[in-house]
């Protein structure tokens, strides 16, 4: 059985740096640990010289030691193969391991990341470090798992080094296998860009007006994704013949430009997630009318348990944030740690560990702390995780619960990479992404984000596709097939006007979906500046069209208008279409959604307030749920810096108290309750 993450129980841990203390603190450290509570550490991502000082000559005599100890103090460890950090070696000698920036020029030694997944050297170098610390570490006891890397994608997340122009022609290569086929797909005939030898594709570099081959830099996106899935399967691969029984592999995410889905089937157990809420009160973009602040980070959760629907905190905030040269923040309030550690739990994290247990003293990083600050003296956070781990051992029992979410937002990744290449698309899908997770939160309706073309819709009631600019049969005929079994689909403007390649189809639009929502779509526009806002009507309740309108039709006899646009210029025109759909139905509404609109929408599906005969909450709250053996567990968080009034509608015992609870309640700064 896994130590961690085994449906057992919830365990905390902290991310520590032998190599940045006196061995005299290690004993100490590890001790101080585990009296509050803390029973995992991770170590080792950034130390490769401590395994290779030169090359080709390894000495394990470091962490041998530090190993040595932690097992005799009982201590779990996650060990980490330290790639993220070329050493200055390398870099000096072999210069073709570097990234460069789109002009090609290099990045060079100083920071993290520096390297290209796709050097032939690095690769080379990265496969015989990993046999060594695999044969050397695998079989220690003290090794309870191992993490790839250190967050593939996230100082760089775009490649631009001779090896990657190498890879990429090899990568268009295998998926279009002639020039012709090339050239058909990213439409070169446009402004003369046709290809007549392999060696002429290139990676994106600058053109003028910076505007690149749509077409092209899509399949580059795509090229940045597999090159790092390739890259963490190469460790992987080499990392599972040395891992004893019960022991897992894991990696710490997520991060842009890359297939997290593909990366945790190829390579992983479980996958990782860094959890920072305290960027919402950085100094150098704080936004005072930010309703939401820390709270969004929920919605980075659920992306991870869209991955992993039980998954782990790898890094979880317990100090300011900061490096020297960016990144001013707060420290986090008294109770700020336990409402961030238990946001992470309830969304399904069954592991969360701290960054980290001291703060550095030197680099970049000395004002990113940790859990104890420069001097190591006992205070006010170090008090704090002691409560927590209290708290989590009452919620043991929840541990392998798995989300209960009835509705969920449709995504996959050929449209979250072409939101980054077309402006048009970027602008609608800002604007729908924020405003369905803000009406999701404010009335409390948990959700989970549903990957296209892998996950399961059974178990959904409603499910949104705000903006489907890119539809695949595939991905379609699975819309279809659960819309036609009962389920309810929202799809919003700009669906289905791309293929696969991004290039616009020259059928009716919308596309592939127009037989599913029963809709023509003669003409479409953005909201001119001039027109102001632009609103529908939908039996009498009115709400924003936002950024775009598609000028609907409803086509077939099961198609209904439901509202229509008042003012702009396809005033008068319909706006939503409801189309029935075997036992479903699918609604296509013509702009984007505003929060006003995505809340009407929430309660004409009767999807809003789904646990409101059990607790009545304000805004300022936010409602978690994870089911588990039939039953559901309430999480109740509060945000905001100030008491809030609840009200539990009939007797619920709340975990963490003990106690049994009725009526109108009072819940503190940021106070969490569970009911069960």
């Amino acid at each position: 059985m896994r130590a961690i993450l085994n449906g057992e129980g919830i365990v905390l841990g902290t991310c520590y740096y032998p190599e940045h203390w006196k061995k005299e603190l290690w004993a100490e450290d590890l001790s101080r640990m585990l009296a509050v509570g803390i029973e995992v550490i991770r170590i080792g991502e950034f130390a490769w010289n401590k395994f290779e000082p030169q090359e080709g000559q390894f000495t394990f005599d470091f962490f041998d030691e530090f190993l040595d100890l932690a097992q005799e103090k009982g201590m779990k460890v996650i060990f980490c193969t330290p790639t993220a950090t070329p050493p200055a070696w390398m870099s000096a000698k072999y210069p073709e391991i570097l990234n460069a920036d789109r002009d090609g020029h290099l990045y060079r030694h100083g920071n993290r990341q520096h390297y290209t997944y796709n050097s032939v050297k690095f690769q080379e170098f990265t496969r015989r470090l990993t046999e060594e610390l695999g044969a050397h570490y695998g079989s220690h006891p003290a090794i309870i798992g191992w993490q790839l890397d250190n967050e593939f994608n996230c100082s760089l997340n775009e490649f631009y080094a001779e090896s990657d122009t190498i890879a990429f022609q090899e990568f268009c290569r295998e998926k279009y296998r002639t020039l012709d086929a090339l050239n058909e797909a990213w439409g070169t005939v446009f402004w003369n860009q046709t290809y007549t030898a392999w060696e002429e594709v290139d990676v994106p570099r600058k053109v003028p007006a910076d505007s690149v081959n749509p077409h092209r830099v899509l399949d580059y996106y795509r090229f940045v994704s597999d090159s790092a899935c390739r890259y963490a399967k190469l460790q992987a691969d080499i990392l599972r013949k040395y891992l004893k029984p019960g022991d897992f592999i894991t990696t710490n995410g997520i991060f842009g430009n890359l297939d997290n889905h593909r990366l945790t089937k190829e390579s992983l157990d479980f996958m990782m997630y860094d959890s920072y809420p305290n960027f919402a009160y950085c100094l150098d973009d704080y936004r005072a009318e930010d309703f939401l602040k820390d709270r969004k980070w929920s919605r980075n959760l659920a992306q991870v348990r869209a991955i992993s629907p039980v998954f782990g905190i790898m890094e979880q905030q317990s100090g300011a944030n900061g490096w020297v040269n960016r990144m001013e923040a707060p420290t986090p309030r008294p109770g700020q740690m336990t409402l961030w550690t238990l946001q992470s739990i309830a969304h399904g994290a069954d592991f969360v560990s701290y960054f980290r247990w001291r703060t550095c003293t030197f680099g970049t990083e000395i004002y990113w702390h940790g859990i104890l600050d420069y001097s190591g003296r006992d205070n006010r956070r170090l008090l704090e995780v002691a409560d927590i781990g209290d708290k989590v051992k009452r919620l043991d029992r929840l541990a392998g619960a798995v989300s209960g979410a009835k509705v969920g937002i449709l995504q996959d990744y050929d449209n979250i990479w072409d939101a980054q290449v077309d402006s048009w698309h970027a602008r609608v899908d800002r604007k729908s992404g924020a405003s369905l997770f803000m009406a999701l939160q404010q009335n409390h309706v948990p959700f989970d984000f549903v990957s296209l073309p892998e996950a399961d819709l059974s178990g959904y009631e409603v499910l949104f596709y705000p903006h489907a600019a890119i539809l695949t049969k595939e991905g379609t005929k699975k819309l279809e097939d659960w819309v036609a079994a009962g389920g309810k689909l929202v799809m919003g403007c700009r669906t289905g006007y791309k293929d696969a390649h991004g290039k616009c189809v020259m059928d009716y639009l919308p596309g592939l979906a127009a037989k599913l929502v029963g809709t023509d779509i003669p003409e479409y526009s953005f909201v001119a500046p001039d027109e102001g806002k632009v609103m529908v009507s939908w039996d009498g309740e009115r709400a924003e069209a936002a950024v775009f309108c598609d000028q609907l039709e409803a086509v077939g006899e099961h198609a209904k208008v439901l509202a229509r646009y008042e003012g702009g210029c396809f005033a008068g025109a319909p706006a939503l279409v409801r189309n029935a759909y075997g036992a479903g139905e699918a609604y296509y509404f013509g702009a984007a959604f505003g929060v006003d609109t995505a809340e009407l929408f929430l309660r004409r599906l009767e999807a809003a307030e789904p646990y409101g005969e059990q607790l009545l909450l304000p805004k300022e709250v936010e409602l978690a749920v994870r089911k588990k053996d039939g039953t559901a567990y309430l999480f109740v968080l509060n945000y905001q810096h100030e008491a809030v009034e609840i009200e539990v509608k009939r007797p619920m015992q709340e975990l963490l108290s003990g106690q049994t609870l009725n009526g109108k309640l009072k819940m503190k700064p940021y106070e969490v309750m569970v009911f069960v």
